[in-house]
């Protein structure tokens, strides 16, 4: 299928160029047929070993285009036109050796029209136009003419004087011009039928690549939009930590304080509260050390490939951190592979936290959270699940598209987050909830073969 209506890449120039070696290919092929049989099926006397030179001549220049095709030099617009043109000469030595403009199957000087108009900008058709039209033009005057297929209607007078013999000749006559009308129908028909076909089938393919390019084109704006909102949302948290960090190391030094106040042998209660205020201002400052580096943006430069079952265990263990008490089911397929590797990237660590938080706060405690994991070489699959009421409709709809403003079962702008960081790593995400009750969210991440680990080893 064609890439591009007007090649403006190397990638769509390239398929350009291969689809052209495949329609070569088939104008060859066709053409041997038709001269085998015209010279051998129907006795038609041509000059078959011009015409063999000329598919020659085309097959190496299709031999030219296969090697072309397996360079790694760009390909332009330029050459494509100028082997399309060769195409046309081609296209004119045949016909020109097989009667010219008279030959049935002129209608073949359409085809590089079409081909130049659906591959290349407008400007390459209207030259293209001027070539062919010069082509005809000239096969109009000069070409080789077909041999007559219906003998020449002869004299009676130079005939035997036997009436009958003379009628033979007429009857024989007529039989002949029928069978040469009845050739010239079947050419134009052919032509006509295979025109329309090939037009057809070309005008399907450009509207389904511009429908490709469309989605894409929505599929652009849709990641733009998400990623100013992404980084409005960088930007408010860079501010609040700025603003948060003097506070809140304010209270780290009361709370040290309190610590050393109230020991533990004199206030074993309140010195056990102090310690978890401590705590949860450790946490406090982990968090503002994330947004302070613009919501996590240079987290990929410091992350680093490790093992996929031990990246999982290290997310389990961290979040075990911030919900001691939920229940977790981990499950991992049997059939993974052992020496995958994934980027420890601490955005994308925060990211399943923080479905796994919302997941636990949804979930009955005697219930929990079924984590099920896994993966081979190139992709690790994740999938959550709580038993917890469900999602609502427009968290589905709208959850990784723009921040939910109603955070209702604890889900918004966090969910909003974990969605963009996870495209961002080539990711995907999809949630839905179970007809029995509670809510699923898969994840599916891309992972570290042996050719890209040597290529990215950079973030280890």
């Amino acid at each position: 299928m064609l890439s591009h209506v007007s090649p403006n890449s190397e990638v769509s120039a390239r398929q350009n160029l291969r689809w052209l070696f495949i329609l070569r290919n088939l104008m060859i092929l066709s053409e041997g047929m038709l001269i085998f049989l015209s010279t051998f099926g129907l006795n038609i006397r041509l000059p078959h070993q011009q015409l063999w030179l000329v598919l020659l001549v085309l097959g190496a220049l299709n031999i030219y285009t296969s090697a072309r095709l397996d360079s790694d030099e760009p390909v332009l617009e330029s050459e494509i036109f100028v082997q399309i043109t060769l195409d046309v000469i081609g296209i004119a030595g045949l016909l020109y050796f097989t009667g010219g403009a008279s030959n049935p199957l002129t209608w073949v000087f359409l085809l590089p029209v079409i081909i130049t108009t659906i591959m290349l900008p407008q400007s390459y058709s209207w030259y293209m136009v001027i070539i062919t039209a010069s082509m005809y033009t000239v096969l109009i005057a000069y070409n080789v003419p077909l041999p007559s297929i219906e003998p020449y209607m002869p004299d009676p007078r130079m005939l035997h004087p036997d009436m009958p013999h003379y009628e033979f000749i007429k009857h024989a006559h007529e039989m002949s011009g029928r069978s040469y009308f009845s050739l010239h129908l079947f050419g134009m028909w052919f032509g006509f039928v295979f025109s329309a076909g090939l037009v057809a089938y070309f005008v399907a393919e450009l509207a389904k690549t511009l429908k490709i390019q469309e989605r894409r084109l929505a599929e652009a704006r849709e990641n733009a939009l998400r990623d100013e909102r992404v980084v409005a949302l960088g930007t408010l948290a860079a501010s609040a930590a700025h603003d948060m960090g003097t506070p809140l190391g304010t209270i780290a030094i009361l709370a040290h304080e309190l610590e050393q106040e109230f020991p533990l042998h004199r206030f074993p209660d309140l010195h056990e509260k102090t310690l978890i205020i401590q705590q949860q201002i450790d946490r406090c400052k982990e968090a503002l050390s994330v947004m302070s580096a613009s919501a996590g943006e240079m987290r990929a430069e410091s992350g680093k490939a490790v093992p996929v079952v031990e990246y999982l265990d290290h997310v389990i263990n961290q979040w075990r951190t911030h919900k001691p008490g939920a229940k977790l089911s981990f499950f991992v397929s049997n059939d993974i592979a052992a020496e995958a590797q994934i980027i420890a990237e601490r955005t994308l660590t925060h990211s399943i936290i923080n479905i796994l938080n919302n997941a636990a706060e949804a979930s009955p405690k005697d219930k929990g959270v079924e984590l099920y994991a896994s993966w081979d070489m190139h992709t690790l699959n994740l999938r959550i699940r709580d038993y917890g009421p469900g999602l609502p409709p427009e968290l589905v709809e709208l959850g990784g598209k723009s921040p939910v403003v109603s955070k209702k079962h604890g889900l918004g702008v966090g969910l909003f987050l974990t969605y963009s960081t996870i495209k961002r790593l080539g990711g995907r995400i999809n949630l839905y909830n179970f007809d029995n009750g509670g809510a699923c969210v898969e994840i599916s991440l891309p992972l570290l073969n042996a050719e890209t680990y040597d290529d990215e080893s950079g973030f280890g």
